[in-house]
């Protein structure tokens, strides 16, 4: 059951990109299935664990959509011209990157993604769910705010229209936000191993 969750997130991002790119009305609608979307996010992991169905494929496919449906919106986000796109190239690079450290860790000692971090730091920063709660809902604030601006110049009023500049502005604002929680969150992944790395014979 929790991962069919997680897969209706996937089908969700889809419904969600189609109504970027449909125009001012569809965008609008798009706020609130993101909002379904995310809350689908949190309501996986309770399944699992209340149904008992926690599994190393079922962390691994949750990492995986959450990275597709991220690494999706940055994209078309900087495709509408919201942010710019070094942005989202932050991002792929920095996924990529870590998330083939966790797939060799993973392979290595069967241990969960965010298992394989020891030091505390790096568990706080990487696995702590204060740290990993906080960034979530920053970016799901993110794109919620930066969907909002999409339509708000045609749908307000004119008198109205400086609260859509402030709309996207704050949307930038909130993705630069983003762009630096994630580079402090996968630091230590890359770190560690390199140093784990550097004291094999």
């Amino acid at each position: 059951m929790a991962n069919l969750i997680t897969l209706s997130r996937l089908l969700m991002l889809v419904a969600v990109i189609l109504a970027l790119y449909a125009g001012p009305g569809p965008q609008l609608v798009a706020f609130f299935v993101l909002i379904a979307l995310f809350l689908t996010d949190t309501l996986d992991g309770y399944v699992a664990r209340r149904r008992g169905e926690e599994s190393l494929f079922g962390a691994v496919f949750d990492i995986a959509a959450d990275r597709i449906v991220e690494l999706s919106l940055w994209i078309v986000f900087a495709h509408l011209g919201a942010i710019p796109v070094w942005i989202p190239l932050v991002f792929v690079a920095r996924g990529t990157l870590t998330d083939a450290i966790r797939a060799v860790q993973t392979s290595a000692t069967g241990t969960a993604p965010f298992a394989a971090v020891r030091s505390p730091l790096a568990r706080f920063l990487v696995a702590g769910k204060f740290m990993r709660t906080g960034y979530a809902v920053i970016k799901a604030v993110t794109f919620c705010t930066l969907t909002l601006s999409l339509p708000a110049a045609t749908l307000l009023p004119e008198s109205w229209q400086m609260l859509a500049v402030v709309l996207a502005q704050l949307g930038l604002a909130l993705a630069i936000l983003s762009v630096v929680l994630c580079l402090a969150r996968g630091l230590p992944v890359i770190v560690e191993f390199a140093l784990a790395e550097a004291k094999r014979p």
